[in-house]
């Protein structure tokens, strides 16, 4: 996938690219020379188009190197809507995305 977005947690905010996203959360690369990234909850914002965009509430769930895993907390329903529709574009197949949606649907997912 590999889309800017911008990352923001508590006293920290940094440019990432999305490598991989999820509703269950995103993969995202951070610049080579960034501060170091705080814990806590924090929010995932990447821009689609002007007026377009998937905004996550997340935390981090994993490091490795530059890379960050996040788990979504909280999506609203149009950022839903268009994650929803780059899923479609990406997959190609609706039977995955259907597969996605109820794994995410389920309880304790």
């Amino acid at each position: 996938m590999d889309t800017g977005a911008t990352l923001s947690l508590p006293g920290f905010e940094a440019t990432a690219s999305v490598v991989d996203i999820s509703l269950k959360g995103a993969l995202v690369r951070l610049a080579p020379h960034h501060p170091a990234v705080p814990e806590g909850p924090g929010r995932l914002c990447i821009e689609l188009a002007p007026g377009a965009e998937i905004v996550m509430e997340c935390e981090i769930a994993h490091r490795e190197g530059r890379q960050l895993g996040l788990h979504c907390l909280h999506i609203d329903i149009d950022s839903v809507s268009h994650l929803r529709r780059l899923l479609e574009l990406n997959l190609g197949d609706p039977e995955l995305l259907n597969r996605e949606l109820a794994e995410f649907a389920s309880p304790g997912s």
